[in-house]
């Protein structure tokens, strides 16, 4: 699944890759990706060009030289592909926007998760998905204060709360994992639980790890791969994630693997006791 550094590397990719170009038509295919009205999707689209593309957390937000903005979420499986008009349309391409160069922006969803819509510029910041966002794991604006406040009285494992976008926006399961582990923190450890130390080795770690990960264009594995030509390398960086029934890089403790509210959990036993 691709998370905030996989989705900053698309947006960087993107932003080299389609700016400026004229769009000459949208080829819906699968309307239930859209979350907007159809035909205003197209008016908006068609005849008009993306000038920056933004990110908040995991969506992306693509700017028109109109009045309205595109976002777009890839969930589990989405992604981009840039090519030729003339090149066949393959299974899982479910919306494709063609520009007059005839090259297509074709997002591909095996799963159809993925999630698109238009919205005008001055209701952008007032959007649903994105105001309920919390700040992300590189912002200043996440310290061990505001971590804290939205922890507290919470019963639910720290895991699971580090999932949370409106609690800290863009991690996602690989990283939460590497987070902990870097923390030093049990994973099924509850969030009321978490002491200030604690949560400052989580602020650090996530500022550390998603600032790396970024800069290694993310993490490629299993659902995120270089559809647009980049090719994540902070696998190589991986501590526990993947890594169950493999020594710890720290103790040599076994990394262990459980589940936990369906989404797997690598952690090592002694370093996060």
């Amino acid at each position: 699944m691709p998370e905030i550094a996989e989705v900053e590397t698309v947006r960087n990719t993107l932003k080299r890759q389609i700016l400026n170009k004229k769009i000459k038509d949208v080829n819906i295919l699968y309307d239930r990706i859209i979350e907007c009205d159809l035909d205003l999707f197209k008016k908006a689209l068609i005849g008009a060009k993306f000038i920056n593309i933004d990110r908040k957390g995991k969506w992306l937000i693509l700017e028109l030289n109109n009045d309205y903005d595109l976002l777009s979420h890839l969930r589990m499986e989405g992604k981009f592909f840039l090519k030729s008009h003339n090149d066949p349309i393959v299974k899982h391409e479910h919306i494709i926007i063609t520009f007059v160069d005839n090259t297509d922006l074709r997002y591909h969803d095996t799963r159809k998760f993925g999630r698109m819509l238009i919205v005008k510029k001055d209701t952008l910041n007032d959007a649903p998905c994105l105001k309920k966002l919390g700040y992300e794991p590189n912002s200043t604006n996440l310290t061990a204060d505001y971590l804290l406040n939205k922890l507290k009285n919470k019963s639910i494992t720290i895991k699971t709360l580090l999932l949370d976008q409106s609690i800290i926006s863009g991690l996602g399961n690989i990283y939460a994992n590497e987070v902990l582990f870097a923390a030093k923190i049990n994973p099924f450890k509850k969030g009321q639980d978490i002491s200030k130390k604690e949560a400052e080795r989580i602020v650090k770690a996530s500022n550390e790890i998603i600032s790396k990960a970024i800069m290694m264009g993310g993490t490629t594995i299993k659902s995120y791969t270089s559809s647009l030509g980049v090719t994540g390398m902070f696998q190589q960086e991986l501590k526990v994630h993947k890594r169950d029934k493999e020594k710890c890089c720290v103790c040599g403790s076994v990394i262990e693997k459980q589940k936990l509210n369906g989404r797997t959990v690598y952690y090592c036993p002694k370093c996060q006791k």
